[in-house]
C-alpha cells in the first residue's frame, strides 16, 4: 500500500488545529524546567512570542499558567488585575492573532502551602474557595480570554464562574472545566515548573480516584449542568477508555485530552537514550488520544509537531 493510499484511507487524522500548547508565564526566574526539557518559564514577551509562532504554525491556542512573584495563604496575586497572566492575555491579545486564548484558573501556583483551594486547619474549603475562583476567572476575562479552564476539581465551580462571567458582561467567554481530573502520578514535572507541589497531604480529597471510570460521567453531567462548555479529561494515556466513554456517551459537548507533564517527560527521557524516535512516538501517542475521542489535545509537544506535521 503506498503512502498516498495509506493517508487516502485513514480514519484518524491529527492537524495542527486540534492542538493547544501550554505556556508558563513569570516576571520573575524564566529561564529551562530541569524535568521537561525544551520547555521554559517565560517572560511576558517571550510568551507574545511564542503566540506568534504557534499562530503561524496553525495551533489552535496557548493554555497559560501563571507563576507568580510572591504566594501567601489567600492567593492575593491571582486576584490582581495587573497579575501576570492579565498582562499576558492582554499582550497576546493586542497582536491580533488568530488564536484562542485559555486561561488555568486554580490558586495552586499562587497559594502559599500549594493546595487548590483556601484552607483552614489542614483541610481545603471547597465552598470558601468557590469565589476565590469566580473572581479569578473574572479577572481573566477582563483581559480578553477567550476561555477560563478551572482546574481546581472543587465542587460546583462552574456554577460559581459561570455565573460570575454573566454578572459581568462576559457572557461570551467559554469554561472549559476540568471535569475528569485524576489524582495522578503524571504531574510531577508540572508541580516542579509551576512551584505548586502541596507543602503538605495530598489532593485526593477533590482529585479523582485512578481506578474510578463511571465517576467520571458522574463529574462531566455536573459540569454540564453548571454550564460548562468543553470538558477535559486529565492526564490522557492512562484514560484513553474514559476519553472513549465521555466521547460516545456526551458527544454534544466538545472533548479536549491534556497530555500531561509525565506523560511528555517520559518521551523525551526515552528519546535522549535512543529507546525510541520521539517524531514517530509522539505522533503515535497523540492520534491514539484523538482516536479515543478527544477533540483537541493539550500538549507540551504542539509547537513540534505541527512543524513534524507540515513536513510530513
Amino acid at each position: 500500500m503506498t503512502d498516498v493510499l495509506r493517508q487516502m484511507v485513514q480514519e484518524t487524522r491529527l492537524c495542527p488545529a486540534d492542538l493547544i500548547y501550554p505556556v508558563f508565564v513569570t516576571r520573575s526566574n524564566p529561564g529551562p524546567i530541569d524535568a521537561m526539557p525544551d520547555v521554559y518559564r517565560h517572560t511576558i514577551s517571550e510568551a507574545v512570542d511564542i503566540a506568534r509562532r504557534a499562530a503561524d504554525a496553525g495551533v489552535s491556542g496557548l493554555m497559560l499558567f501563571g507563576i507568580p512573584q510572591s504566594k501567601d495563604e489567600h492567593a492575593s496575586r491571582a486576584l490582581s488585575a495587573s497579575g501576570v497572566i492579565s498582562d499576558t492575555v492582554e499582550a497576546i491579545k493586542n497582536e491580533g492573532l488568530n488564536l484562542v486564548i485559555i486561561t488555568d484558573v486554580c490558586v495552586c501556583s499562587y497559594i502559599s502551602h500549594g493546595h487548590c483551594g483556601i484552607v483552614h486547619d489542614d483541610v481545603v474549603s471547597n465552598d470558601e474557595t468557590l469565589p476565590v475562583l469566580a473572581q479569578m476567572a473574572k479577572i481573566h476575562a477582563d483581559s480578553g480570554a477567550d476561555i477560563v479552564a478551572p482546574s481546581a476539581m472543587m465542587d460546583h465551580q462552574v456554577h460559581a464562574i459561570r455565573e460570575k462571567l454573566d454578572s459581568s458582561g462576559h457572557e461570551h467567554v467559554s469554561i472549559l472545566s476540568y471535569s475528569v481530573k485524576y489524582a495522578s502520578s503524571f504531574y510531577g514535572p508540572f508541580r516542579d515548573a509551576a512551584g505548586g507541589a502541596p507543602a503538605f497531604g495530598d489532593r485526593k480529597t477533590h482529585q479523582m480516584d485512578s481506578a474510578n471510570r463511571l465517576e467520571a460521567m458522574r463529574e462531566v453531567d455536573l459540569d454540564i449542568a453548571e454550564g460548562a462548555d468543553l470538558l477535559m479529561v486529565k492526564p490522557a494515556l492512562a484514560y484513553l477508555d474514559v476519553i472513549h466513554m465521555i466521547s460516545q456517551h456526551r458527544p454534544h459537548i466538545p472533548l479536549v485530552a491534556y497530555n500531561v507533564s509525565g506523560e511528555y517527560s517520559m518521551v523525551k527521557a526515552a528519546a535522549k537514550q535512543g529507546y525510541v524516535d520521539e517524531a514517530s512516538v509522539v505522533l503515535e501517542i497523540l492520534t491514539s488520544i484523538r482516536r479515543a475521542g478527544s477533540k483537541s489535545v493539550i500538549t507540551y509537544h504542539a509547537l513540534d509537531v505541527a512543524r513534524w506535521l507540515q513536513k510530513s
